[in-house]
């Protein structure tokens, strides 16, 4: 009964479901970025795109932003457990946890507030047209904003997940949290948020443009925010 009657067993419900959804969630993310894009520039992924669009991508996007919600509200239950249990935002677990949650939660905006507007009128135009109507020409850009919105957030979860799990399993960043570090911190996730949101066919939005960029991109935002907090904290 301690899974219920206790805070640490509430504790490790919440983590259970946080990786239940996050699974789901990140792995639909990747699913989209590393397989069904580069699928549909294919021939014949262009061919079958359309039936795709309509059929299958609909159902994905179901699992990819109700996984994203539970993600992001599993993670908060968990924050809040944690300040309960009087670990302060100083302390290097939050620090480390913290600068994970900042892009999670970029990216949980990205989903539902960019990926998903934009979905929903790349799939009402593919069913237009496959009843015979006129093709939608905010489609395209629809579809390029959701395309480039997703690229950003498979960047961005690579640095998420490697400072999620360093919060409990690497002793690193053992000094006070420090404003400094979190003014940085802000201007690093806005700068990369920014150049993937904000105007299409950007040279620096390049990089979104092929799978392996955009991997080599999240790795490398990964060891800036590394260096970043060794010389900060």
């Amino acid at each position: 009964m301690d899974l219920i009657t206790t805070l640490d067993g509430w504790m490790f419900l919440f983590r259970w479901l946080h990786f239940l959804s996050g699974i789901t969630w990140i792995g639909v993310l990747y699913y989209f970025n590393f397989i069904q894009t580069p699928f549909f520039g294919s021939e014949l992924g262009g061919q079958a795109k359309g039936l795709m669009t309509r059929g299958l991508v609909p159902n994905a996007l179901w699992w990819f932003r109700w996984g994203a919600m539970l993600t992001f509200l599993s993670g908060l239950a968990m924050l809040l457990i944690r300040l309960h249990q009087g670990v302060g935002l100083g302390d290097p677990y939050m620090t480390k946890i913290l600068t994970g949650a900042l892009m999670g939660t970029l990216m949980w905006f990205n989903v539902w507030f960019i990926i998903w507007p934009a979905q929903k009128i790349v799939i009402a135009n593919a069913e237009n047209v496959a009843g015979g109507g006129d093709p939608n020409p905010a489609a395209a850009g629809a579809g390029g904003r959701a395309g480039m919105a997703s690229r950003t957030n498979t960047l961005f979860s690579i640095p998420m997940l490697f400072f999620m799990g360093a919060a409990s399993h690497l002793a690193v960043y053992e000094g006070a949290n420090d404003v400094m570090y979190w003014i940085g911190m802000l201007v690093i996730a806005a700068l990369v948020e920014a150049n993937g949101l904000i105007g299409p066919g950007k040279p620096s939005q390049k990089m979104l443009t092929t799978v392996s960029g955009t991997i080599h991109g999240g790795l490398g935002l990964t060891v800036i925010i590394y260096i970043w907090g060794a010389l900060a904290l």
